[in-house]
């Protein structure tokens, strides 16, 4: 008999145990894989090269949980990018997002002074909003119609929404419920300039930029920091396996009893409480409290016999939306891309940043449409990273790995087809979209790891290949997340939580909803 079991070794059922072991628990971890991470991993897919297989960089992991679990004395190490972005406009010309604001603001006005003139509003309305959201984060939302502790804390997030002035309410309005598109369109003039923000907007979110609630999205990936830089981005040394390598000492170290190749099938209900577990081998683990690392829509539809749950209940599962429109893939390179509009395969600033290929607002909005007609868009939006720029222990000598990060692919291809048939295909789209920028990409392609939506939800259990765990849209969001009346990390059935992206504050590597759900556990202890 364990005090609690958590199903699922990602990482905030790692940072979840952790908490709960802290506090003198006996916590087991059971992990499906034979490694723990979750979708945080590192993995060599050739030999000599080894990348982040889908989580790859690193900004919203929250800095309590990594001073909590001493993750840095574990050897945690995360190094900034020396330049954030590269957006490729045409073979001659490009954009930059520098790390230092001036920089950025002159390459801005290079396509547009007005649109550099208003940068530094626009950013400091962005930066408002995302403090007033970073308050909320380590806080538990409060349940629509519960009872005084909901009321209380529904009344201090009053007092905290009246620290903001009226132009910062209708500013923090637009970004939970309007598109980024029309966000945008309010600030910046130039095509090329609202495209680069609002490729944020369709990051892991199956929509364009002119989906209504496409701006939170935006939003969502702006709250983060590294090393105390406030929206920046990082690169994790040896790839996003050593965040959860370094959560995974922590536990050990606490006593957490972590089990690996320990697929769970379903969660043991009796008189209406969560009482245990049973493994795909047939064994039964019986403990006091059951915490889902998973999905709320895989636990509810595939872990919990369906007589536990309202007839409601599970219309509202059936209904909840997951899909990301991502695809994930990882090469090996035996040179560094040479872009047209930044020439050389010497190591540049710009190799060392994201490049995103995403050009104009009209090529963001029609890829989302084209994958909603042919399952994947013909000219895909694509993050690229080259991690061995700033780690060289991940690729060979004078080779490279690159992670690519892609957008729009339905997770459900149109007339029954399906993605094992098609991943090939829609890789090569990938490799050739990249190779239109830089057209030594493909033959400098040695070796490809591929993960369409449908091996994303085999490998990693995220259902329609959503790495949040569900969309975050307004009516899945903060005590709407994952279901009006528990947001609280509380689920219909008794002594059973959810400590994962599906929880508030949502998806990303930030650890927030295993520190949280572990908080209102021990409550309840």
């Amino acid at each position: 008999m364990t005090d609690i079991t958590i199903i699922g070794g990602g990482h905030n059922g790692l940072v979840c145990a952790c908490y709960l072991a802290r506090a003198g628990k006996q916590v087991a971890v059971l992990e499906r894989r034979p490694i723990v991470g979750g979708a945080a991993v590192t993995e060599e897919f050739h030999p000599g090269f080894r990348n982040s297989v889908a989580s790859y960089t690193v900004s919203l992991l929250n800095p309590k949980v990594i001073e909590d679990l001493r993750l840095r004395e574990h050897g945690l190490q995360i190094k900034l990018r020396p330049q954030s972005n590269l957006f490729p406009l045409s073979d001659s010309e490009s954009l930059s997002f520098h790390r230092d604001f001036a920089d950025t603001q002159a390459e801005i006005a290079r396509l547009s002074p007005k649109d550099a003139e208003a940068l530094p509003a626009f950013y400091g309305m962005l930066e408002t909003v995302a403090d007033f959201l970073r308050e909320e984060l380590l806080r538990t939302p409060p349940n629509v119609g519960g009872g005084l502790p909901d009321l209380l804390r529904a009344g201090g997030f009053g007092l905290r929404a009246r620290k903001l002035d009226m132009a910062q309410r209708r500013d923090a309005l637009d970004l939970f419920t309007k598109s980024a598109a029309d966000v945008l369109a309010e600030w910046f003039e130039n095509d090329h300039v609202r495209a680069a923000f609002a490729f944020d907007s369709i990051v892991g979110n199956y929509g364009a930029p002119s989906t209504p609630g496409s701006a939170y999205v935006l939003l969502h990936h702006v709250f983060g920091e590294v090393n105390g830089e406030k929206g920046a981005w990082g690169h994790a040394v040896g790839g996003m396996g050593a965040i959860t390598q370094a959560m995974l000492k922590e536990a050990q170290q606490l006593g957490v009893d972590v089990r690996t190749d320990a697929a769970v099938e379903e969660v043991l209900i009796a008189d209406g409480r969560a009482v245990g577990v049973r493994l795909a081998d047939g064994e039964k683990l019986s403990a006091g409290k059951v915490v889902s690392n998973v999905g709320p829509k895989l636990l509810f539809s595939q872990l919990v016999a369906q007589q536990h749950l309202s007839e409601e209940f599970r219309r509202r599962v059936r209904g909840y939306k997951v899909a990301s429109g991502t695809f994930r893939m990882n090469v090996a390179l035996s040179e560094l891309p040479d872009f047209t509009c930044r020439p050389g395969t010497d190591l540049q600033r710009h190799h060392q940043s994201g490049i995103v290929i995403g050009p104009s607002m009209a090529y963001l909005e029609q890829a989302y449409f084209d994958a909603k007609q042919f399952g994947w868009s013909r000219e895909p939006i694509v993050e690229m990273l080259i991690p061995s720029t700033v780690d060289d222990s991940l690729a060979p000598p004078g080779q490279h790995v690159a992670s690519l990060f892609c957008q729009q692919f339905s997770p459900q291809l149109p007339d029954g087809a399906s993605w094992d048939d098609h991943r090939e295909a829609a890789a090569d789209t990938i490799v050739d979209t990249v190779a239109r920028y830089a057209p030594n990409f493909k033959r400098s392609v040695i070796a490809r790891q591929i993960h369409s939506p449908l091996d994303l939800e085999r490998k990693f259990g995220l259902m329609g290949g959503d790495i949040f765990h569900g969309a975050l849209g307004l009516d899945q969001l903060w005590s709407n997340r994952p279901f009006m009346g528990y947001a609280d990390y509380r689920t219909p059935v008794r002594d059973l939580y959810i400590c994962g992206s599906g929880t508030h504050p949502g998806g990303g590597v930030t650890g927030v909803p295993g520190l949280n759900a572990a908080r209102e556990i021990l409550k309840d202890l």
